[in-house]
Order: structure tokens, then C-alpha cells, then sequence
């Protein structure tokens, strides 16, 4: 049996099949006598407004991922310099550990702590 993904992929892919379909035979192969009920017009207004549509939604689409990619570096603070970080690493390993600085001397093990959050 297929998971949830793989049904909701089937059927994405199903529409988009079915709607590319539908696209190209409206685009070459539009008879208004046969869809004069929708009353679009002339064949010419019908293949105008197919190939329209689609470069508006492409293009305002393009222009919806720049706007967002500017957003994003508009809004993201900068890194830190690398130098800066290279220093933090080097304290880091300059500091002695507590288990190294102070061995334990006793029996008894100690518990490891939960840490928290």
C-alpha cells in the first residue's frame, strides 16, 4: 500500500497531466462552434488569453521568489567574522575541562546529570 506521499504525489501528477492535456488541445486544437456556450469569442481571443495567462502567472511568479530571496537576505543578520569565530575555538580548547582539572578520588561513581534546556 502507498504511503500519504506517494497518494497525494500520484495525484498531483495526475492533474498536471490532465491539465497540460487540456492546455495544448485548447491552445491547437480550439473550435468555437464546438465550446460556444462558454461564448469566449473567436478562436484568436481563445489561444491569446491561453498563452497570456500562463507567462503572467510564470512571470509574477519569478518576480514573487526575488521579492522573497531579498526579503530573506534583507531580514538574515549577518555571520560572524571568521576571525572572530577561529578566537572563540581557540579559547575553547585552552580552557581545561572540569573532569581533567580535578580527577575524582572515591568509590562511588557519580551520577551523570540530565542537562537542561
Amino acid at each position: 500500500m502507498a504511503s500519504k506521499d506517494q497518494a497525494i504525489g500520484g495525484v498531483i501528477c495526475l492533474v498536471c497531466v490532465l491539465v497540460a492535456i487540456i492546455y495544448v488541445v485548447a491552445l491547437f486544437f480550439y473550435d468555437p462552434y464546438i465550446i460556444s456556450w462558454l461564448n469566449l469569442g473567436t478562436a484568436e481571443n481563445v489561444r491569446y488569453w491561453l498563452i497570456a495567462v500562463p507567462v503572467l502567472v510564470a512571470f509574477v511568479a519569478i518576480l514573487a521568489i526575488g521579492a522573497w530571496i531579498g526579503w530573506t537576505m534583507a531580514t538574515t543578520p549577518p555571520p560572524k567574522p571568521i576571525e572572530e569565530i577561529t578566537t572563540e575555538i581557540e579559547e575553547k580548547k585552552e580552557e581545561p575541562k572540569p573532569e581533567e582539572a580535578a580527577p575524582e578520588t572515591g568509590a562511588e561513581e557519580k551520577k551523570p546529570e540530565k542537562k537542561r534546556k
